[in-house]
């Protein structure tokens, strides 16, 4: 993934805090998490919301009879699909994103990747269908709705260089918008982090390396949609993003404590900076 080279500091050197929200844990939000996004407004430092929608996508699939398949994690999105998912994405989910902000008390945008061409994008794989590899993120639109005082949320459908719809993954749309704003990442889930279920409990993982998760996805601890996940932090990984939080998004403040580096969920930094002990 290529977002940017060398690029300068973000206008007037906001601070920037990339929020990506997955598909199973939108419903189960509580209130406090968007007033919680009105705190880190008010404290100076930007969120940025960028969502997923495969339980939505895939429940509307299975009401119109249309068959779903998956590989390493990644939705395979046909011709037929798109239209679907673009709709679910960029329109139901989006939206109801952006009411939940304004009910907060806050103000937001919804956007995806087409908007002012804010996403370059690739075709992966032909095997994946419809499906894009975001290389370039253009940053001007969100630092525009921030300066302004919005809150850009973000559907994670783009175009390639022809105008062709694709479908990208969540996770790594935040990921490339965490590099182009040289931001801290945090991936909201319904899991406490990335774990190891010892003697039938749940072990988190408190801080873990790019080394240490290939590990974990080889023996198979991580795994399924978990894969395209971690990946995509590992790949947002670099001077400019120093690390990237998994956590689960019903838990206390848990967008604050992650901000103020506070124990919660799984932190994922580069090997050189954390000396693992999980």
């Amino acid at each position: 993934m290529t977002t940017s080279e060398s690029m300068p500091p973000t206008e007037h050197n906001r601070k920037y805090f990339v929020i990506k929200c997955g598909g199973s844990i939108l419903a189960q939000l509580p209130d406090e998490f968007y007033h919680d996004l009105m705190k880190l407004k008010s404290e100076g430092i930007d969120p940025v919301l960028v969502h997923g929608g495969g339980p939505e996508i895939s429940h509307l699939f299975q009401k119109l009879s249309i068959e779903t398949t998956f590989v390493d994690g990644l939705r395979v999105t046909t011709d037929q699909m798109i239209d679907t998912v673009e709709m679910v994405l960029s329109g139901k989910i989006n939206k109801q994103l952006v009411r939940k902000i304004h009910r907060a008390g806050g103000k937001a945008v919804g956007i995806s990747g087409v908007d002012g061409g804010m996403f370059r994008c690739k075709q992966t794989e032909q095997a994946l269908g419809r499906v894009g590899e975001v290389t370039y993120v253009d940053r001007s639109l969100i630092e525009q709705l921030s300066i302004s005082g919005y809150i850009p949320v973000i559907s994670p459908v783009s175009m390639d260089e022809n105008g062709q719809s694709l479908n990208i993954n969540g996770d790594e749309a935040a990921s490339a918008v965490a590099q182009s704003l040289h931001a801290e990442i945090c991936l909201v889930s319904d899991i406490p982090g990335i774990y190891k279920e010892i003697d039938g409990e749940k072990v988190v993982f408190e801080s873990l390396d790019d080394i240490k998760i290939g590990t974990l996805i080889e023996e198979g601890t991580i795994f399924g949609g978990m894969i395209p996940k971690v990946k995509g932090a590992v790949a947002a990984l670099s001077d400019q993003v120093p690390s990237v939080i998994i956590l689960d998004g019903r838990e206390q403040n848990a967008l604050l404590k992650a901000v103020a580096h506070k124990t919660i969920g799984t932190r994922i930094v580069r090997k050189e900076l954390i000396n693992v002990t999980n």
